[in-house]
Order: structure tokens, then sequence, then C-alpha cells
């Protein structure tokens, strides 16, 4: 699976990630693919990787504008809605345009119904709150960094309920990650936030849950297409999101400062549907390996964003540690399987 979570995002970028490419769980960067990149036009290839990496950047804003929304005591459950109801008409949109496309034709069975609903729950709801809750204690950096942890969860949770062996490459790879984050978690451990341990255990929970996503909606998206997929469990997310704050928060909750709406949009166009779009078109122009291997930009430019607009510290232990973690994930990302 690449490390775009546009998503992924994508986380990913969520990072972000679109359901293009949770379709692709095992995408890697063989020979065959750099040997097909080479043959594209020079203004598509361009084009894809723009589009790939613009895609990766949009996404590693998130935690950053979350942090900077946090200044204005906007609470978790407030902030994740107010996203969720500047996102929810384009994804309504991209509902009503998927089911009218060639190839996504059809009713959907209600059982595929059902478990694309409940895996956006899942990866979407479920594991962007983590995520919020999580950011409250750790630093943009160290949140974007556990979230791009997400292709090594899939490699266990596929080993454990897919029956998918896992090799040497993959071993290498599990332990040059977690060292890496062991590495920025040891080198921030008293010098954050009193809950920083909790916040990381709610940001890997994400991960987790994102991980679980993907593992599942697979068959899914191959039954009823990955834009209609995408559109729908996002949906879904959405209006979990929005049922959670009416179940918990009284409209008063939402007399808040005018820059936390400009935040909440910001994050809901720029880091939520641009991604999902941009990495949907760059997987149609290059295909999944050029896309997966912009996916090492996303911690990079989240530990940067957040030097910038948070004065978040990065020094070389969070630098090499970072350096680890990303070469763990390109090994099982994009080496071809022996």
């Amino acid at each position: 699976m690449n490390g775009v979570p546009s998503p992924v995002a994508g986380s990913i970028a969520l990072s972000q990630t679109s359901a293009s490419q949770a379709s692709l769980p095992s995408a890697s960067l063989s020979s065959d693919g750099i040997a097909a990149a080479s043959v594209l036009p020079p203004v598509q290839l361009l084009t894809g990787l723009g589009l790939a990496v613009a895609g990766v950047v949009a996404f590693s804003l998130r935690p950053v504008i979350i942090k900077l929304a946090y200044r204005y005591n906007v609470d978790p459950v407030t902030l994740i809605m107010l996203r969720m109801v500047f996102a929810l008409p384009f994804f309504l949109g991209m509902a009503l345009w998927s089911g009218a496309r060639k190839g996504e034709r059809g009713p959907v069975s209600g059982r595929d119904l059902a478990l694309t609903i409940g895996l956006g729950i899942t990866g979407y709801y479920a594991a962007s709150f983590c995520d919020f809750l999580g950011l409250r204690y750790v630093s943009a950096g160290m949140g974007r960094l556990l979230l791009f942890l997400y292709p090594t969860i899939v490699v266990i949770l596929s080993a454990m309920f897919l029956g998918k062996r896992i090799g040497l490459r993959e071993v290498v790879a599990l332990v040059v990650s977690y060292a890496g984050v062991a590495l920025v978690v040891w080198s921030e451990v008293g010098t954050g936030h009193p809950n920083f341990m909790a916040g990381a255990g709610l940001v890997f929970m994400g991960a987790f849950l994102y991980s679980v996503y993907l593992v599942g909606s697979s068959r899914v998206v191959q039954r009823i297409g990955s834009m209609r997929f995408t559109a729908y469990a996002m949906t879904a997310a959405c209006l979990c999101c929005i049922l959670q704050f009416a179940v918990l928060r009284p409209l008063s909750a939402l007399d808040l400062p005018l820059p936390v709406y400009g935040l909440s949009a910001v994050m809901a166009v720029v880091c939520t549907v641009l991604p999902v779009l941009m990495t949907a078109e760059a997987l149609r122009r290059v295909g999944p390996n050029l896309v997966a291997l912009s996916g090492a930009i996303g911690p990079v430019a989240a530990a940067v964003f957040g030097y910038v607009a948070l004065a978040e510290p990065m020094g070389w232990l969070q630098l090499a540690g970072a350096a680890l973690t990303v070469a763990g994930v390109m090994i099982i990302t994009l080496w071809k399987t022996a």
C-alpha cells in the first residue's frame, strides 16, 4: 500500500487517502513500474508527479491546521464536526457523479453498502477522531510520522487475517520503522505535553484503525468502484461526526472565533477533498508506483510546516528517527516483492 493517505490521507493523509489507493494495498515500485514511468510523455509524467506531491503536501498541512485551531480553545468533537460539515457537500457531489461514471453504474448490494458504511466509520470517523484527540498532546510532525506507519500495520494485519507471508524484507522494514519511531518518541518524552504518551497512543490507534479500513476495503472497492466507495465511506463518516456533535455538544459550542471556521474550511477543502482528487488523478496519469514514491515527502513536509507555523522543535534526533521511519515504510511500499 502506498504512503499517500489522500490518503493517505492520505493520510493519510486522510494524510492521508483515497480509496483508489485502498484497492492497491500491495503496490510496489518494481523495475517494471520504473520502466513504464520512463516512457510516459514528459508533460504527463511531470503533471502526474506534481499532483501526487501536491496531494501529499496538502494532506500534511492537516495536523498543523488542527494545532492552530486548538489555540482558540475549540474541542476535538466540535472541530472534527466543522471539518466534515464543510467537506460533506463535496463528497455528496462525488457520490452523485460516481454513480453516473461508466464502470461504476448499477446498484450496490445491501451487503456492500453496509461494509462501505462500516469501513468508512472505522477509517474516516474513528481513525480521524483518534488523530484529532492525540494532536492535543503531540507535535504535528510526530502525529504525521505515527500516521505514516500504517503500511507496516497493514502488513501485520494482512499476515494475521489474509494469510500473507511476512518475509525478510518486511521484518527488516518493521524493525527499521519502529526503531525510528522509538527514537523520535524518546527524544520528545519529558520535553512536550505531560500527556505525550497518551497522545502518541491515540494517534497510533488512528493509524491502526485506518489500516483496518484498508485491509477490509480492497475487495469492496473492486465490486463497487473506487470513487463511489470513497464518496459513500466519507459521507458516512461525515454524518457520524455531525451526529456525535449533536449528541455531545450544545449549539452554543458553535460560538467560536471566526478563524476557527476559516481553518476548518481550509482543512476540509485543502487537506481533505483536494488530496483525494489530486491523488486519484495522479494515479490515473502515472500509476501507483510513482504516487507511492511521493508519500515519503509527507512526514518531512509536516515537520517543516510544524517548525515554521508552530515553532515546533526539529533537532537531529527527530530528523534521524523520521529518516529511519520513512526508510522502513518505503522498504515495504516501494521495493519489489521477492
